[in-house]
């Protein structure tokens, strides 16, 4: 958490640059920190090295691009700084286990297949709630991503009140987390998001207390923004029995998960809890209202 305010605008900038060459000049610039100890930061962060990452959503971009249009393969190839076909070849077929040309053609098919589309629309392992789950869509998008073959989204739908949302979560037992301190991270992507958009992830014990708790109150996702990382950093006391986590929407907009990962770090990581303690007062005061 210490930096990812940094990471995040490094992240946003190699978004807004895929299409162009980036140099080890070009982040140090960005970033200000020193070359090393930046690479070093954002591998630990991202789980990738920065030019491992620039790699990957290029090849992802290009995923989409042979999936949406019928641009080329050589023409994909260079538009995303691959210095010919074979190596891009190579870099495509080394993360999706397929040559671009026969990703193209397998791809478009399972997307025309109706049974590929109903199988989509339940996303394994997660459901949706919140206050008006009706209201929202969920499902699982393979043109929007990330990372990979697909993401999961969340979007309105027939959205009436402002204090209208929805969550696509996931909950599961604290067992193997207990007194640790545990960060979720994950890639989101937003679309015209009104009131509100984060993660966010909770710890609960066997009474159903709220021990642990961050929704990105204070640092929400808003508008319509690329693709970046986030975290939550929460304690699991010996005490948890449950842990819960997804990506919140309110009101109306779109947005887009992919990449999620759950780590265990240490405890000079600081942690993002949202306290919902009160300071009380030592006597009942003001009971006339004339103070």
């Amino acid at each position: 958490m210490k930096y990812e305010w940094i990471i995040q605008k490094t992240i946003h900038w190699i978004e807004s640059h895929l299409h162009e060459q980036i140099s080890a000049n070009d982040i140090d610039e960005i970033t200000g920190f020193s070359k090393y100890h930046f690479h070093r930061v954002f591998q630990a962060s991202v789980g990738m090295s920065v030019t491992e990452y620039i790699r990957m959503r290029r090849l992802a971009n290009a995923a989409s691009t042979l999936l949406n249009t019928d641009e080329r393969i050589i023409d994909i190839a260079f538009f995303y700084q691959f210095e010919s076909q074979e190596s891009f070849t190579r870099a495509f077929k080394k993360l999706y286990n397929l040559p671009p040309g026969q990703y193209r053609k397998i791809m478009k098919i399972m997307r025309k297949n109706k049974e590929e589309k109903i199988m989509e629309a339940k996303v394994k392992g997660w459901f949706i709630s919140g206050s008006h789950p009706f209201n929202y869509e969920m499902g699982t998008d393979r043109e929007n991503i990330h990372q990979g073959k697909a993401s999961g989204y969340l979007k309105s739908k027939t959205v009436q009140e402002p204090g209208e949302f929805a969550t696509m979560m996931q909950e599961f037992k604290a067992d193997k987390f207990l007194g640790e301190r545990i960060e979720l991270s994950g890639f989101i992507q937003t679309k015209n998001v009104q009131q509100f958009s984060g993660l966010w992830m909770r710890i609960d014990s066997t009474s159903d207390d709220i021990l642990q708790f961050d929704n990105m109150g204070d640092r929400p996702i808003i508008g319509t923004n690329n693709w970046n990382r986030y975290s939550i950093v929460l304690d699991v006391p010996e005490n948890s029995a449950v842990i819960s986590f997804g990506i919140l929407l309110a009101g109306k907009g779109e947005v887009w998960l992919d990449g999620l990962r759950f780590e265990v770090v240490d405890k000079n990581t600081p942690t993002t809890h949202f306290s919902v303690e009160k300071n009380l007062l030592e006597e009942p005061t003001n009971l006339s209202f004339e103070e």
